[in-house]
């Protein structure tokens, strides 16, 4: 029986620059749809979704892996440390036909990488929005201090002095014209 080949480096980056981009597509999606769900402010499916994002991380952890042994493996070959490798570095080991397309799914996925960021970001920032809001009106619904929505400590002097909290639990807004 014959033993099985290792993939060449070339055709091992390529796949794992695949699975990356698969696994960085089903991120995006993820992140995409918790944002939708957090709009929508649909608590259970911005749960399910965080359920799926931990998952795909998990996933992704595996990946990393994956990512600094090929390193290790270029590294070997270059007589360098694996941390060290670039995708230049790593491109000269492979196949002209192979580094090209290793290139663009780089650029791909780094492009990927940063719309996740970009998006998780934002519904980071919307989450603390809506977690804000809700303090707000736990605290005006069982009449505690209003901490969230007071305004500033006004100076006065060389004393500070505080603005008091609303003592009114019915108030939302206290304008001035």
């Amino acid at each position: 029986m014959l033993a099985a080949t290792p993939p060449t480096l070339g055709s091992a980056v390529l796949d794992h620059l695949d699975s990356q981009l698969a696994s960085a597509r089903r991120l995006l999606d993820i992140v995409l749809r918790q944002g939708a769900a957090i709009r929508r402010q649909e608590v259970e499916e911005v749960v399910a979704r965080m359920t799926d994002l931990h998952a795909e991380m998990e996933h992704r952890a595996t990946l990393e892996q994956e990512r600094t042994a090929l390193l290790h493996r270029a590294g070997g070959q270059l007589g360098v440390a694996g941390h060290a490798i670039t995708l230049d570095a790593l491109v000269t080991l492979m196949a002209p036909h192979e580094a090209e397309p290793a290139r663009e799914r780089s650029a791909e996925l780094r492009g990927l990488l940063n719309e996740i960021a970009r998006e998780h970001g934002i519904n980071r920032a919307l989450m603390r929005q809506e977690l804000a809001f809700l303090d707000h009106l736990t605290r005006m619904l069982s009449g505690g201090p209003d901490l969230g929505y007071r305004p500033p400590a006004e100076r006065q002097g060389e004393g500070l002095r505080v603005a008091t909290p609303v003592r009114n639990p019915h108030r939302v807004l206290d304008l001035e014209a």
